[in-house]
């Protein structure tokens, strides 16, 4: 399996296969990466402004239609500035050929011809907002104590690192903090077939019943304020 930095199990043997969508893409498709970033990667940007800002990876079938497209935003964002040339423009960058084509060198296989994956992409990032644990399903319940710690953490399968010529990308996923626990202190995986666990679950009805007495409080708080 995968490992984090320090050496421990990440559960899976390939992040992508648990990787969401990227952060970057728009309801319709576009790259916001190129668009509110591009003096990051400012080759990237030129190449997504050919193409109208449109992601790689997705295609139109796997986007909704209607939203608001990256066109007028990326006037507001400056990205032809950010990029240091314009569309003609010849500027030398590894990734990029003399005939502004993608060259390969950007992913570990990617090719500016529509058949990226997200591992190819430079910018991919896919950060769980998940409220519900990827491997036992424990949902996460909210407190309004401020000292009460969250069900669920945000576990990495994949850190957003250099450590190799291929680079890595950041991608995570909701874990309960019992199976968070499972996963980095054996060899627990992501896709067992498993359950919440008896104190997550005690935890999880416990923080119900605060939320049910706290909404009898208010209502009967609501009663006497009517009465007065």
């Amino acid at each position: 399996m995968e490992e984090t930095p320090s050496g421990t199990s990440v559960g899976v043997d390939d992040p992508y296969a648990f990787a969401g969508q990227c952060d970057y893409v728009t309801d319709d498709g576009r790259c916001r990466f190129a668009v509110e970033h591009a003096e990051r990667d400012p080759a990237f940007a030129r190449e997504r402004r050919r193409e109208d800002y449109a992601c790689p990876v997705v295609t139109d079938d796997s986007t909704e239609a209607g939203a608001p497209g990256a066109s007028d935003a990326s006037n507001a964002s400056g990205v032809s500035d950010a990029s240091g040339a314009s569309d003609g423009s010849d500027g030398a960058n590894p990734g990029i050929g003399n005939d502004g084509e993608h060259d390969g060198k950007y992913g570990r296989d990617a090719e500016c011809d529509g058949t990226w994956t997200w591992c190819d992409c430079p910018h991919y990032r896919s950060r769980s907002r998940d409220h519900r644990c990827v491997r036992c399903g424990l949902e996460e319940r909210r407190t309004t104590s401020s000292g009460k710690r969250p069900l669920l953490a945000e576990h990495h399968l994949s850190y957003a690192e250099a450590r190799s010529s291929e680079g890595s990308h950041e991608i995570t996923v909701s874990l309960c903090r019992w199976c968070h626990a499972k996963v980095h202190g054996s060899w627990a995986r992501i896709d067992d077939d498993a359950s919440p666990d008896p104190e997550a679950i005690a935890a999880r009805e416990g923080r119900r019943s605060r939320e049910r007495a706290e909404a009898a409080f208010e209502t009967a708080a609501e009663r006497r304020d009517e009465r007065s």
